[in-house]
């Protein structure tokens, strides 16, 4: 079996697996939070989807300047592969000693958990996308960053609708003119509040926040592998 086989069929148990149903749990904490998100005043979710959407620029801004382009077609697809792998691994370790410190400094640093795992979630994002030859300076390569992000944290029928657009990337990103701020500062606030309220437990705060960043990371680095991936694999 040839690397771009053995990738093929990685891709195709990865969609098997992003196209499943939910747990039971996860479902029914879902409809919990949904109902939370209805009785918050709407200039409460104003404020909130703002002060993301501010976040998440300003992380765009800095990971663009500070992230280098590479020229895809000086490596193969198992060299471009292995580098990325690479990168992950020490965002992974970073992100857990990042979660192990707040988690065990109480509230105040727990509460500082939310902003820096975006941060260092989004630089992941923008070093695999340049790792896989993609120009991060490009407003269309920061808009499907955004996608991969929405993709890796989202309920089941959000989840759906992105998995579309990133497989029908070059048809459908046209669309795209402007994110929905506030269904990705809600979606991605459902997938990780339960993880995050454990993080600030006094106690075990910095073994969940060491682990649970570890996994979050692990799980960002399975879906960007598989989005570029797919794009790679239908360019042919």
């Amino acid at each position: 079996m040839s690397y771009e086989e053995k990738v093929r069929e990685e891709v195709f148990q990865w969609r098997k697996k992003m196209t499943k149903k939910s747990t039971l749990l996860n479902r029914a904490s879902k409809k919990v939070q949904t109902k939370i998100n209805e009785r918050i005043p709407e200039r409460a979710h104003q404020i909130i989807t703002e002060a993301i959407k501010k976040m998440v620029q300003a992380t765009l801004v800095g990971s663009e300047f500070t992230t280098m382009n590479n020229d895809r077609s000086i490596f193969s697809f198992e060299e471009i592969e292995n580098r990325v792998i690479t990168k992950l691994n020490t965002y992974k370790r970073t992100a857990a000693v990042e979660g192990a410190g707040t988690g065990a400094g109480g509230l105040l640093l727990g509460l500082a958990d939310f902003p820096l795992l975006l941060s260092i979630k989004m630089k992941f994002l923008f070093d695999a996308a340049a790792l896989y030859g993609f120009d991060t300076k490009n407003y269309e390569e920061r808009i499907f960053i955004l996608m991969v992000f929405q993709l890796a944290f989202s309920s089941d029928k959000h989840r759906e609708e992105t998995l579309n657009i990133i497989e029908n990337w070059e048809v459908r990103k046209g669309e795209l003119v402007e994110v929905d701020w506030r269904t990705f500062q809600q979606e991605y606030r459902d997938y990780i509040d339960f993880v995050k309220i454990l993080q600030l437990i006094p106690g075990i705060g910095a073994i969940v926040g060491a682990y649970a960043n570890y996994n979050l990371l692990d799980q960002l680095g399975e879906t960007a592998m598989n989005c570029y991936r797919l794009r790679l694999l239908n360019e042919g």
